[in-house]
């Protein structure tokens, strides 16, 4: 808390606040419509070691609450507890990146989706490769980038040729005619 003096009047100054909940009050609130008691599904979910899992800080759940600093991070979960999970998040400090290990309470956790994409084809890859065995074939499942369009003839006869031709130069810009110029003046008479 500071007090200035200048002149005649004098003035509060907000002091400065570094604490670990610093600048959180809309990154901790729940959502609109989301307040009160969480639903039971949420200690239910069941976390692997070898897991990926984002932090997500309920703002009403003061124990075991991460640092500002990570939330939304995702890690790999490494340990379970009772009541907490043992995640590593990647931290990234100048030119390193530092793994760091927190544990974290699992209302402050959800299950990531990071992998589901990848998942999913390596699924759908499985199926073709079943589907292809079975039909002694040999197929690839590599993603290949999309490749440019195939060169082909256009015939003018069914097409109608468009010629795209930049316009002639008009200047747009319009000048008050001067007083020798009243008879030949490109301005109409009744402006």
């Amino acid at each position: 808390y500071q007090r200035r003096v200048h002149g005649d009047y004098c003035y509060n100054r907000m002091p400065h606040s570094y604490g670990v909940r610093a600048r959180t009050r809309s990154l901790f609130a729940k959502p609109f419509r989301r307040h009160g008691q969480d639903p039971i599904s949420r200690m239910l979910i069941n976390y692997h070691i070898g897991d990926y899992a984002d932090i997500i800080v309920d703002g009403s759940k003061h124990l075991g609450m991460p640092h500002k600093f990570y939330y939304g991070k995702t890690g790999r979960i490494f340990d379970i507890s009772k009541r907490a999970v043992g995640i590593v998040i990647n931290k990234r400090v100048r030119n390193n990146v530092l793994p760091k290990r927190l544990h974290v309470r699992i209302e402050h956790l959800q299950k990531s989706k990071c992998r589901a994409e990848f998942l999913n084809r390596v699924h759908e890859n499985e199926r073709k490769k079943h589907a292809a065995k079975r039909e002694h074939k040999i197929i690839s499942t590599k993603r290949k980038p999309v490749e440019p369009t195939e060169g082909h003839f256009v015939e003018l006869g069914k097409t109608k040729a468009e010629f795209i031709n930049p316009k002639p130069y008009i200047c747009l810009l319009y000048t008050s005619p001067s007083p020798r110029d009243l008879s030949t003046s490109r301005m109409p008479s009744s402006a």
